[in-house]
């Protein structure tokens, strides 16, 4: 079916503003139900290589495809005050009316999205609206303080400081003059006025507060009434919302986990990628169109169940099978318990009782690769015997016989701190028959937050605790002559920020156990379509770029450093040229996360970035340097912006904020 598309529409709102959007239709005149996805991150030259053949797919089967920049962003009037705002979710509840009323629109829409689009799309189904009749969330969160890319485990995660620097970036970028005509440069002026030092607001909310229940759908799932299919990958960090739905959601709902990270599944990497443009049709086509396509026939839990692969930095393929399981939470899923022995055994029966201490160097850590997987090289955990020296480690005997996990493995631990503030991490690995070890799991703790992530209590020194971790969702076979190993740290760099002394845990193992998810179905392998695309959109290539990630250790100063680099295009892409619309972009960022191996107050994080965008004639450069270090009592932030248009110097800002360390 051949396809009409508008480059650009303004979607009025009730109070002036008008928000940018992109359409694709199907070449008819008829009316079909509509689909919308609804993000920050500029239609006309953020996402649009991403857009054009997966939004161009829909439209070829029947459907409008609608992607809508929010408030503040891209050409979109207004001001973005901060992610997930309730603005955010009134805007597109007049959004979804306005579309409903079109006349290329039957009255049925869907949303979908992934990350941003993820997230919103169950807000926004929690609110409601009337023409809203199924949603597709993918690598999103149902808790935005659990599974966000701000907090994990109650610790302070370091990718709240790159993403807001990112986002720093993105929202001073420009309005397009081709788009918005001759008020582009005063708005666009404005924008960077009123830009926030996003990192900040973020830390300025250290536990589970009322700022982070807004949009957290787990706070009541019975808000959201239509049917949902949620997406997660084992290689992302959104994955653990994804059975949490399946549990919660008591409207008709489906899931499916591939290996990928944050990728659409269509180009998902590490592979295979799958047609997930397919069975979002399929699913669209139940719920939009009232067609019986089975969707509802499949299990609720489509997941990929990972083969052992050794531990490098790239994996741009993961071995493995699609596996199905018709209810979740599944009746053919069960723990398998391990008891810790002070002899650093894994036990299937009696364990030797006793107690081990432990106090990680702050470079722990070092192998655990990107909190957020994005298909790029060197991503992945490495090797665990780099981090295995600095923790305590529990093994199995070679396992005689093969077996599936499917969920989330857990940590049950009787342990003691010296100090009152400390952090606990916990690695779930394959030992191969090699000698190397893979990560197949893993969690960090706030040991403050071991009961409430809402009202978290210091620690007393020396006092014995039941501390329960729950370590992230995988899928996983553990294979005959392998064996299973557990290592706990007290440090997770450069990951998370340490904590403000150097603490030693000590463990009860008497009192300590692992719990494997192992799946005992011997169901047939689920089989998923190939992939498939609409039409692409022209990209040429003008530089490949490169991505660099290294860490040094310094034998003179006792320091680790950890550094990160892209030139030219943040996720790997290089430095491309949208074709049809002749605009450019480069985006360079790079990272460096150094610390003392026994002195937390050392870490430092600084930040600097580059972006370039334009076309001949029209230049923009967005340059930005950011810093953080703390103390023992406070945290303190620092950023310098500066922005031209061809060279000359247009904007500048500065922020510099500090906040109290709160039992962090």
């Amino acid at each position: 079916m051949t396809i009409r598309i508008t480059e650009h529409i303004w979607i009025p709102l009730s109070d002036g503003t008008r928000l940018g959007a992109r359409l694709w239709l199907p070449q008819d005149d008829a009316k079909v139900p509509a689909i919308l996805e609804y993000i920050p991150y500029r239609k006309r030259d953020g996402t649009r290589g991403r857009d054009e053949p997966m939004h161009g797919f829909f439209a070829q089967n029947g459907y409008a495809a609608i992607r809508v920049d929010m408030r503040g962003s891209g050409e979109s009037d207004g001001h973005m005050a901060d992610e997930y705002l309730k603005q955010e979710q009134d805007d597109a509840l007049e959004v979804i009316a306005w579309i409903a009323a079109q006349p290329w629109c039957d009255g049925n829409v869907g949303m979908m999205g992934k990350s941003w689009g993820g997230f919103n799309g169950l807000q926004v189904a929690s609110r409601r609206p009337p023409a809203l009749k199924a949603i597709i969330t993918a690598y999103s969160t149902d808790n935005r303080y659990t599974d966000d890319i701000h907090y994990m485990g109650g610790l302070l995660l370091n990718d709240n400081f790159w993403w807001g620097t990112i986002m720093l970036a993105y929202q001073a970028r420009p309005l397009d003059p081709e788009i918005v005509g001759e008020g582009w440069r005063d708005a666009w002026l404005k924008r960077i006025g009123n830009l926030p030092f996003f990192p900040a607001l973020w830390l300025e909310h250290q536990r589970y507060d009322d700022y982070w229940k807004h949009g957290s759908v787990c706070e009541d799932f019975s808000d959201i009434e239509v049917p949902v299919l949620a997406i997660g990958g084992w290689a992302d960090s959104y994955t653990n919302a994804v059975p949490r739905l399946l549990e919660g959601l008591k409207t008709p709902r489906k899931a499916i986990i591939g290996p990928w990270g944050h990728i659409y599944p269509q180009d998902g990497v590490p592979g295979p990628a799958i047609g997930f443009l397919q069975e979002a049709v399929r699913w669209w086509d139940h719920w939009l169109k009232g067609r019986d396509t089975g969707v509802m026939n499949e299990p609720d839990l489509r997941a990929y169940i990972n083969d052992s692969v050794a531990p490098t930095g790239t994996r741009t393929d993961a071995p493995g099978r699609w596996v199905g399981e018709a209810n979740w939470p599944s009746p053919s899923i069960a723990p398998k318990t391990f008891a810790l022995g002070s002899d650093h055994a894994l036990h299937t029966g009696t364990a030797p009782a006793g107690t081990l201490t432990i106090c990680s160097p702050q470079s722990h850590g070092k192998a655990g690769g990107e909190w957020m997987g994005t298909g790029c090289v060197g991503e992945h955990p490495t090797d665990q015997r780099l981090d295995d020296g600095a923790a305590l480690v529990f093994d199995t005997p070679v396992l005689t016989e093969s077996f599936d996990v499917l969920g989330a493995p857990v940590l049950k631990l009787s342990v003691a701190s010296d100090k009152p503030v400390a952090q606990v991490s916990v690695r779930l690995s394959d030992i191969r028959p090699d000698g190397t070890v893979t990560r197949i799991s893993y969690q960090v703790l706030n040991l403050t937050h071991r009961d409430s992530h809402e009202n978290p209590e210091a620690l007393v020194p020396g006092q014995f605790y039941d501390v329960t971790v729950k370590l992230n969702d995988c899928g996983h076979r553990f294979a005959a002559g392998h064996a299973i190993r557990v290592a706990i740290g007290t440090s997770y760099w450069p990951m998370v920020w340490p904590s403000p002394e150097l603490a030693t845990l000590t463990i009860d193992t008497s009192s300590s156990t692992l719990s494997l998810p192992v799946r005992s179905s011997n169901d047939a392998s689920v089989v998923l379509p190939p992939p498939a695309h609409g039409p692409a959109t022209t990209i040429t290539q003008l530089d490949p770029g490169t991505v660099r990630r290294w860490s040094s250790q310094d034998h003179v100063a006792g320091t680790t450093t950890y550094v990160t680099e892209g030139i030219g295009g943040l996720f790997g892409e290089g430095i491309l040229r949208f074709d049809d619309i002749g605009t450019e972009l480069s985006h360079s960022l790079k990272r460096n996360l150094t610390i003392s191996d026994y002195e937390p107050l050392s870490a430092n994080y600084l930040l600097t970035q580059s972006y370039q965008m334009g076309r001949d004639g029209w230049r923009i450069g967005i340059d930005s340097t950011t810093e953080m270090r703390s103390d023992k009592d406070t945290f303190y932030l620092t950023g310098k912006l500066s922005v031209s248009e061809n060279g000359t110097v247009v904007k500048t800002r500065e922020w510099s904020q500090s906040f109290p360390r709160d039992l962090m």
